[in-house]
């Protein structure tokens, strides 16, 4: 059987109350949140857990939560989260359970509410906690300063795992130095420049240039084998005594970055745990980051848990259009939809997709799937297989999603995506769309944008086949 991933650290309780606003409070200049709806969800080391527990690649991996709760409401509430999805060893916290609450409208934070000032305190274990640390196969800590990673007899059972464990430390400004051994470090660029600091460094500067001085530091002073600084749209940068750092780049991504970083060490962890280097596991952790972000999955993760009590996390790669849709709709969005076969993107393309983007607050782009194409343009196309026409829309910043659909007409993806806009190019004026019907039949609209002269994939193949010739 596969040794667990024990995800060690605080635990926090994370609401989010989102709704539409219209207009401003008549007693004081600040927006009236209507019809708004409470959704919970764990927030650090709990998070971190989840995201562990429900990645794709971590079937048959069990996850195990160490942690401290208190026996209030809040408490329970995480309890009752968490253990349909994992083991939850917990040491008893003093005080009431961290509860970070934010009032969001239109996909902005309106205010954020903390309160609760628990701390775990030195203390009898139990063995559900020594168990779990000294059977783990990998080990992450997120240290999110509430006293969990400041424990005695955690850190003790920390410090004496086998060198064959690898431990991932994503630590906090006031959290503890990490334990000797830990094999990858995970701060962001602000706190890595804090913790530099405060070990003596003088970093000075942004950027790429900073982050790999606090990284390099950071390591050398800790005696850790890599750390990853994270630099949000811009990916994370892997300070492994290389002579250059590695840095791996994020997709393009527009969201909500809250639970990011939980997401990315989650990622790396889970890597490493199945024996990756520490290059794949920031690899894998900025790719799974990306696609949290873009799909919105902190409020995704935390709807699934209000309505059902489970949660079918991103990043599944294949249903992020759904998560997008679903968070634009729930912010009051328009959602803006376009189709064609993109075989050889040119500039055309790229203007059409700029346009439509501007017409709502997310744009899906339904691909005709390969064999579709073929029935469309002849035997000799697609030139470009339709996983990678998908990844080059996907990297382009006005696209949020694309969907592939095998049938001759995206109305049957339509009848499920049922976009606010749909948008096709202004060739099609005259001509019957067979998918207007379906689009209109959900209070949708059917718009045609001018296209840039003379830009078409079947020129463009043409000229080359001259040229060829």
């Amino acid at each position: 059987m596969t040794a667990p991933l024990v995800v060690v650290g605080d635990v926090l309780l994370d609401i989010d109350i989102v709704g539409s606003s219209s207009r401003l409070c008549p007693d004081a200049p600040v927006p009236v949140v209507e019809q708004a709806e409470e959704l919970p969800r764990p927030g650090g080391a709990g998070l971190a857990a989840l995201l562990a527990a429900l990645q794709p690649g971590n079937a048959g991996r069990e996850v195990v939560l160490v942690t401290a709760l208190a026996d209030d409401e809040p408490g329970r509430r995480l309890r009752a989260m968490l253990e349909k999805h994992m083991e939850v060893a917990a040491l008893h916290l003093h005080g009431g359970t961290p509860c970070k609450l934010r009032i969001r409208s239109g996909g902005q934070s309106v205010a954020r509410l903390d309160a609760g000032e628990g701390q775990a305190l030195d203390g009898p274990v139990g063995p559900r906690v020594t168990d779990a640390i000294a059977g783990a196969g990998a080990v992450l800590v997120a240290d999110y300063g509430r006293g969990v990673t400041r424990h005695r007899a955690v850190r003790s059972l920390l410090s004496g795992l086998p060198a064959e464990v690898p431990v991932v430390w994503d630590p906090h400004p006031r959290g503890e130095a990490p334990v000797p051994g830990v094999r990858l470090l995970t701060p962001n660029a602000a706190e890595a420049a804090r913790l530099a600091a405060a070990c003596g460094a003088e970093v000075t500067g942004t950027g790429l240039s900073a982050a790999g001085r606090c990284g390099r530091y950071l390591a050398g002073a800790w005696g850790i084998e890599g750390v990853a600084v994270t630099l949000g749209s811009e990916g994370a940068l892997l300070c492994d005594g290389s002579e250059a750092p590695l840095l791996a780049p994020a997709r393009p991504a527009r969201g909500d970055s809250c639970g990011a970083g939980d997401s990315f060490a989650a990622g790396a962890a889970g890597a490493l745990a199945d024996g990756g280097s520490l290059a794949d596991a920031v690899t894998e952790g900025v790719d799974l980051a990306s696609e949290f972000v873009r799909a919105g999955a902190a409020a995704g993760v935390a709807a699934q848990l209000a309505e059902t009590g489970t949660a079918r996390l991103v990043p599944e790669r294949g249903e992020d259009a759904w998560d997008i849709v679903e968070r634009t709709r729930r912010a009051g969005g328009t959602v803006v939809a376009t189709g064609g076969c993109f075989d050889l993107l040119h500039a055309g393309h790229v203007s059409m997709l700029q346009q439509a983007r501007r017409l709502g607050d997310c744009l899906i782009v339904c691909v005709n799937s390969d064999a579709s194409v073929r029935r469309r343009k002849g035997p000799t196309r697609p030139v470009t297989p339709a996983a990678d026409r998908v990844r080059v829309l996907e990297a382009l910043s006005d696209v949020d999603a694309a969907l592939v659909f095998d049938d001759d007409t995206p109305a049957p993806l339509l009848e499920r995506l049922r976009p606010d806009v749909w948008v096709k190019g202004a060739d099609y004026a005259g001509t019957t769309l067979p998918e207007a019907e379906t689009v209109r039949a959900h209070d949708g609209e059917v718009v045609l944008l001018p296209l840039l002269e003379g830009r078409s994939t079947t020129r463009l193949l043409s000229t080359t086949k001259g040229n060829a010739s």
